[in-house]
């Protein structure tokens, strides 16, 4: 079942989340269209996109957390590619921890919304979308006519935010229509 995974989401093992920001750093970025172009040129590195902590935002509410292991090559990438992030912050200050984009919320036992930035996606138990909403985009109620309705298990590469948006909010919706995907996959 859908839901029997979300408990495990939740529980966090802060000694091993202390560890591992020891170990990361975090790219800030001046504008949204770097930080959604980085995470497409370093596809082949251990990173993931989250939110920047408030105390270090500038310009970009989307950063890049990453190894510092990997900052050497991270950096030779952006750079071949003509991206110039703000700057490159470690995190073993557990004060700048970045914050997770998506966020999953449980409505009864049926149904399921996973929320990344303001977009959100609506699932019930078998995979149906029920609701997109969020945003202000204007690709957002074209995406909301392709997509609910459908099973979310159907929804092939190519129909997918990703895919058919070109705004923030098809990004940040791509974001919460893979998870609810793969929470619905795991069923």
């Amino acid at each position: 079942m859908v839901f029997k995974k979300i408990a495990s989401i939740f529980k966090k093992d802060d000694k091993a989340e202390n560890e591992k920001m020891d170990k990361n750093g975090l790219i800030i970025f001046k504008n949204v269209k770097d930080a959604m172009k980085s995470e497409k040129i370093l596809k082949n590195y251990n990173i993931s996109v989250v939110a920047p902590p408030p105390e270090i935002r500038e310009g970009c509410d989307l950063a890049i957390e990453y190894d510092l292991v990997e900052e050497t090559g991270i950096k030779r990438e952006l750079r071949e590619n003509n991206i110039e992030p703000l700057k490159f912050i470690s995190l073993n200050d557990y004060s700048l921890k970045p914050l997770e984009l998506v966020k999953i919320k449980k409505l009864d036992d049926d149904y399921l919304m996973v929320r990344c930035g303001n977009m959100k996606i609506t699932i019930d138990k078998e995979g149906n979308i029920l609701n997109i909403s969020g945003g202000g985009c204007p690709d957002v109620p074209y995406l909301t006519l392709k997509m609910r309705g459908r099973n979310i298990k159907d929804i092939k590469e190519e129909e997918s935010p990703k895919t058919l948006g070109y705004t923030l909010c098809a990004y940040t919706l791509n974001k919460a229509f893979e998870k609810a995907k793969e929470l619905a996959v795991e069923k």
